[in-house]
Formats: structure tokens, C-alpha cells, sequence
């Protein structure tokens, strides 16, 4: 059997000619084995109908497997020929012919030193992508993450605001005076207690 790779063959047929030239080898060895088995079993039968015959089942056995391997001989040698048509005359694409998918090389033809110029440039592209890709991501994540701190903020606001209200419905207009009066008497009212707790460990020593 053929062992001359044919590409461009198994491209246009979707199988390779070698495969194809297998499977019809062994289908007709197949149909020739079933043959001989219905030989040899007519051939017994008729024998069965003869009384005088001397010949065993084994001696017509061994003929039968005789005259099988003459025939698979001369198969062989015959399918040797067919395979050598078919492969040439009818499995083949000439060197002329093109495929309609492969007319594109014809039309823009590329040498090697291209092809790798556009493979580097291929891979240049897919790392580009895929940096651009984490870039998108990192920014996706940095989006999400002020996302959260605005509304922390917008939260903080609203408690200053409420704060704002209640110093108004208490009379106090400037929410920055009424906070620096806040600080200043919660700063005082510290010194006050630590004076008082001067005081109180003072007096627990006299006692």
C-alpha cells in the first residue's frame, strides 16, 4: 500500500486515500473469506450425499485454505494495480488544480520570513490583549472600590447635615461656630475631670 503522503487529498476529501484504499482492501478480504466458508460448506454437503467418498472433513479443510491463500495471492497482486489507479487516476489532485479555501495564497502569496513576521506580530497583539485585559480589571476594581468610598462619604454627609438641622432647631445657625464650641467645651470638660480625679487619689492617700 501507498505510503506517499497526500495532504492536500485528505484536505479536499476529508479522509486520507491511503485510509480509503485500506478499507475497500479489507472489505473485499472479507467478502472473500465469506465465500470460501460457503464453498467449503457446499462442498461438504455434497460429499455428505455421496456414500463412497473416502474424503475427510480434514483433507477438505486443508484444500480449502489452500485454494484461499491462492486467491488471496492473486488478490493481493491485483488490488496492488487498482490501488496504483485509483491513487493516480481518480484519489489524486492534480498539481494544477487549487482549492477554492486555498485561493487566498494564490492572491496574496507570503514567503516564510513573512509568516514569522506575522506570527511575532500575532503574539504581540495577544499581550497587548491580554495586558489590556488586566488593565481593564484593575480599573474595574479601583471603580468598585471608589464606588464604596463615595458612598461612605455621601453617608458621612448626611450625619453632618442631620448635625447641621439639629444645631439649627437649637437655635445655632453657624454649624462651624457650633462645632469649635463643642471641641472647646469637651476640652475643658476633660481638664475638669482629670482635675477632679487629681483630687479624688489625693484624698484617698490622706485617708
Amino acid at each position: 500500500m501507498s505510503v506517499r503522503p497526500m495532504a492536500y487529498e485528505t484536505q479536499f476529501f476529508g479522509f486520507t486515500p491511503q485510509t480509503c484504499m485500506l478499507r475497500i482492501y479489507l472489505a473485499f478480504q472479507d467478502y472473500l473469506f465469506e465465500i470460501m466458508v460457503v464453498v467449503e460448506s457446499v462442498i461438504l454437503k455434497k460429499l455428505e450425499a455421496l456414500p463412497s467418498c473416502r474424503i475427510s472433513r480434514f483433507e477438505i479443510r486443508k484444500s480449502t485454505e489452500k485454494f484461499l491463500h491462492f486467491m488471496k495471492a492473486r488478490f493481493d497482486q491485483l488490488f496492488g494495480k487498482m490501488e496504483e489507479v485509483l491513487l493516480q487516476l481518480v484519489l489524486s489532485i492534480p498539481e494544477n488544480v487549487l482549492l477554492p479555501e486555498d485561493r487566498a495564497h494564490q492572491q496574496y502569496p507570503c514567503s516564510q520570513e513573512e509568516f514569522r513576521a506575522l506570527q511575532d506580530e500575532i503574539a504581540q497583539l495577544q499581550q497587548q490583549c491580554r495586558a489590556e485585559a488586566a488593565a481593564g480589571q484593575a480599573l474595574r476594581a479601583e471603580l468598585e472600590e471608589q464606588r464604596v468610598v463615595q458612598a461612605e462619604l455621601e453617608k458621612v454627609v448626611q450625619w453632618f447635615d442631620g448635625l447641621e438641622n439639629i444645631c439649627r432647631e437649637h437655635g445655632t445657625g453657624n454649624f462651624k461656630e457650633s462645632l469649635e464650641f463643642l471641641t472647646q467645651n469637651c476640652k475643658k470638660l476633660q481638664g475638669v475631670l482629670g482635675d477632679v480625679e487629681k483630687k479624688s487619689k489625693k484624698i484617698k492617700k490622706c485617708k
